[in-house]
């Protein structure tokens, strides 16, 4: 894939994931802008050498690379990155927001300060930047959008204690993928999320992992960020240079929002007494009738 002429913001991009993801655009002739505050393991605090560094390494290696250093957490921050962008390259063909957090607090001590940090990543970062870049995506050939969710919050079985702030944040991205395919449909802007999993220093590894390692989540963004991607709306899971993408799909012979042609119920009574029924997947379901 040519990414020649194209021009590409990665957040979170100075390490891990986002490190990865910008080498390979711009190692296929994509025109990067890194954005990352240089925050601590904890999401705290900033340095601003991280991402100079990072790209300042890109660059020895003969990659259009550039650093931008500034907090995503106001409208404000968004803005000037897009600005950055647009003023160091000229346009803007491809947004990927991978910057994030993962933060544990149980519910009972769930606290203001540490919801707004989840929330400021994870909801209105994507909000401010897909909102600012939008102007610019219009005027693409090729537009793409990558939002970043995860299995944590996807799936009940791989939660873990303390990470409701985390998962409500990755949640609400798969809102925004929802609504942004849809009103970017007739312009062509097509926004998709990668649930990605890669030992990174979320994990606590600083070394190089024998497993889950971030170049293999990296194939999977390039497609979505390229025009061989023509879906928008679906999720593409990624795990040790393994994908699949899913996406929520209405049952079939539902006439929303009137009519969901599955189980009928007049009392509480029968939800009850229908409940294995109710709960059963479609499939199962038809099965067993």
């Amino acid at each position: 894939m040519d990414f020649t002429g194209k021009t590409a913001i990665v957040t979170g991009g100075a390490r891990g994931l986002g490190l990865s993801y910008a080498r390979a655009l711009a190692t296929r002739g994509a025109r990067v802008v890194i954005s990352d505050i240089g925050a601590d393991s904890n999401g705290a605090g900033s340095d601003g050498s991280v991402v100079l560094n990072a790209a300042q390494q890109l660059q020895a290696q003969g990659l259009k690379v550039l650093g931008h250093g500034g907090d995503l957490s106001t409208p404000e921050g968004c803005r000037q990155l897009i600005g950055f962008a647009i003023e160091a390259f000229g346009q803007l063909d491809i947004l990927i927001h991978n910057a994030g957090w993962v933060g544990y607090q149980n519910i009972e001590d769930l606290d203001a300060a540490f919801l707004q940090r989840a929330m400021d990543i994870n909801l209105y970062a994507p909000l401010w930047l897909c909102k600012h870049a939008w102007p610019h995506l219009l005027r693409s050939s090729a537009p793409r959008i990558i939002l970043t969710t995860s299995d944590r919050a996807l799936y009940a079985q791989y939660e873990q204690t303390g990470l409701v702030a985390y998962s409500a944040g990755k949640m609400a991205q798969l809102g925004i993928m929802n609504a942004l395919s849809h009103e970017g449909a007739e312009a062509g802007i097509k926004v998709n999320a990668i649930s990605p999993v890669a030992k990174t220093r979320m994990w606590g590894v600083t070394g190089e992992p024998d497993e889950l390692k971030p170049e293999w989540v990296t194939p999977g963004v390039l497609f979505l960020a390229s025009q061989h991607c023509q879906d928008t709306g679906y999720v593409l899971r990624a795990s040790n240079g393994q994908f699949t993408a899913t996406r929520f799909t209405e049952n079939p012979g539902v006439d929303y929002p009137r009519d969901l042609a599955r189980i009928k119920a007049a009392s509480a009574e029968e939800v009850a007494a229908a409940w294995p029924r109710i709960k059963q997947p479609l499939a199962q379901a038809v099965t067993a009738s």
